[in-house]
């Protein structure tokens, strides 16, 4: 049975949609996926004061008994307007909020749902990650918001940890929260709908951007886990940053991309070429119409060179 408020979001689209954003919001109104999934599908580009940190996708589903959020974003206000939104969709307890992994825009707003009574969820991996990184997070966060020094404060950190599996009843529809292997972190989550069909893939799959090697990266395990997704079929994927879509609309500017370096990077190494010679020589050109191509290709090279150099060692 649909819930009041879910019946009035749903007349106030009919009428021609609720208001663009609410007072004071970071957040424009959510995009409904599937019966019961909503989604904010954020802009490309990097976090600025002008888009708040909003770049990145979020969501939540909705069942007879609870909702379930995926990743509480980038800061408490980000976190609060999530909050707000997801009341003129329904006001069900939210029961458990997933992290999908350790970047800061998937569990700097954690603290705001922590006090709403939420549990946090996340792979113990990514949960030491956090802890380890969250002060640099919050320092870069307020030089890139402009906001005062020591004004945002250290996030909760998720209190129920999944190393395999987890399996949430919302009534009507279940959720199954996976973790499939490393990636752009060491451990991310993968959020399912069977009843939907649609999969929360958080940062395992990009699209319209260039994705971004990190430190903590692995790109050999990164095509691992997106070979492992292959199981849920013809879902609908919601990726970490760009449009919700098939998994082979992600081939390309996913996993073709981390084959690329990592096949280039290990021959590099194996032919004994100096990391700046061979980061000089990819030829990355074929994705270069992703944002952030620029700010994003020398860098990922570079870290890919590392992790090939590493594993000639193994």
């Amino acid at each position: 049975m649909i819930n009041k408020s879910l019946l009035a979001y749903l007349i106030l689209l009919l009428l021609g949609g609720p208001p663009a954003t609410l007072a004071g919001d970071t957040l424009p109104p959510p995009r409904q996926v599937s019966p019961h999934v909503w989604a904010w599908i954020g802009p490309l580009g990097p976090p600025s004061r002008d888009n708040g940190g909003y770049r990145m996708n979020l969501g939540f589903i909705v069942g007879s008994r609870g909702i379930v959020v995926v990743d509480t974003g980038y800061t408490p206000a980000m976190a609060r307007a999530m909050l707000a939104h997801i009341r003129r969709v329904s006001d069900l307890p939210i029961l458990f909020a997933i992290n999908t992994n350790s970047q800061p825009h998937r569990f700097m707003g954690n603290t705001v749902f922590k006090r709403a009574g939420v549990v946090l969820v996340a792979h113990p991996l990514e949960r030491a990650r956090m802890d380890r990184l969250s002060g640099q997070y919050l320092a870069a966060i307020e030089r890139i918001l402009a906001l005062e020094t020591d004004s945002l404060a250290l996030p909760a950190l998720p209190e129920r940890l999944v190393s395999e599996g987890l399996d949430i009843d919302l009534g009507e529809v279940k959720v199954r929260v996976r973790h499939h292997g490393p990636s752009h972190t060491p451990a991310s989550l993968v959020v399912h709908v069977p009843q939907d069909g649609v999969v929360f893939a958080g940062d395992i799959l990009y699209s319209g951007r260039l994705l971004a090697v990190l430190r903590d990266s692995s790109v050999r395990g990164w095509i691992r886990t997106f070979g492992t997704l292959r199981e849920y079929g013809s879902a609908t994927f919601i990726p970490g940053h760009g449009e919700p879509g098939p998994l082979a609309a992600f081939e390309f500017p996913t996993l073709s991309y981390l084959q690329a370096l990592h096949t280039y990077m290990t021959r590099m190494v194996d032919e004994g070429v100096d990391v700046q010679d061979a980061i000089a020589g990819m030829d990355q050109r074929a994705w270069a119409h992703l944002a952030n191509y620029a700010q994003l290709a020398g860098r990922n090279a570079s870290w890919a060179y590392l992790e090939a150099e590493a594993a000639s060692f193994e």
